[in-house]
């Protein structure tokens, strides 16, 4: 009989790992932006794709290509020009449904790839990696957990996002990076406690 436990075992630890976490917030602020659920849900899982696949893929051995303190600082400046890029306002007008939809697509494969690094759902994937077999299911299971944690989020925030003003929905997104551009300055990548870290490996 075939075993999808891999699967199963990926997908529920990163949909608890992501309740309450940054990238629900982000998800919210997208859809509250752009109005534009369907072209923000593909994004999401084009950026966790990308991002666990590479995580799965290269684990620890990822994390010895680039020296930690450069990183640390690369993802820091990545993170203050999301900011910059959050405040400037759309130049297309709300009818363009095309164009819009390919920028909401964009800005939140960008956002999310970026949010996911150093991440405890990246971590949480690298863990998995390690684990179980085959790697197909650790990066199918850390996808669909994502999704089933951020779309229930994204759905909602599209019912109310009439109530959300764009310039305030544009400060607060900017905000958040800024304040994630700071915590990765001051802590470094991947800066878990390590007691989380411990029952993190435990639950695996």
């Amino acid at each position: 009989m075939y075993s999808l436990h891999a699967l199963l075992v990926s997908t529920g630890t990163v949909a608890l790992a992501e309740i309450g976490d940054k990238t629900q917030l982000l998800a919210l602020l997208l859809v509250a932006r752009y109005r534009k659920p369907w072209p923000i849900a593909a994004g999401i899982l084009v950026a966790t794709l990308v991002n666990h696949a590479v995580t799965a893929w290269l684990g620890a051995e990822l994390a010895g290509l680039v020296p930690a303190e450069l990183l640390r600082w690369l993802v820091a400046a990545s993170f203050l020009a999301v900011a910059i890029w959050a405040l400037v306002p759309d130049k297309l007008d709300e009818g363009q449904a095309g164009p819009a939809a390919r920028g909401a697509f964009v800005a939140t494969t960008i956002a999310f790839f970026l949010a996911e690094i150093g991440d405890k759902t990246q971590v949480a994937t690298a863990l998995l990696a390690v684990r179980y077999d085959p790697l197909w299911q650790v990066i199918a299971g850390t996808t669909l957990g994502m999704l089933l944690a951020n779309l229930p989020v994204l759905w909602l925030g599209n019912r109310f996002a009439d109530r959300v003003p764009l310039r305030a929905a544009r400060r607060v997104t900017a905000a958040v990076f800024v304040a994630l551009a700071v915590w990765v300055a001051w802590r470094g990548i991947g800066q878990a406690p390590a007691t989380g870290l411990a029952a993190l490996r435990a639950l695996l």
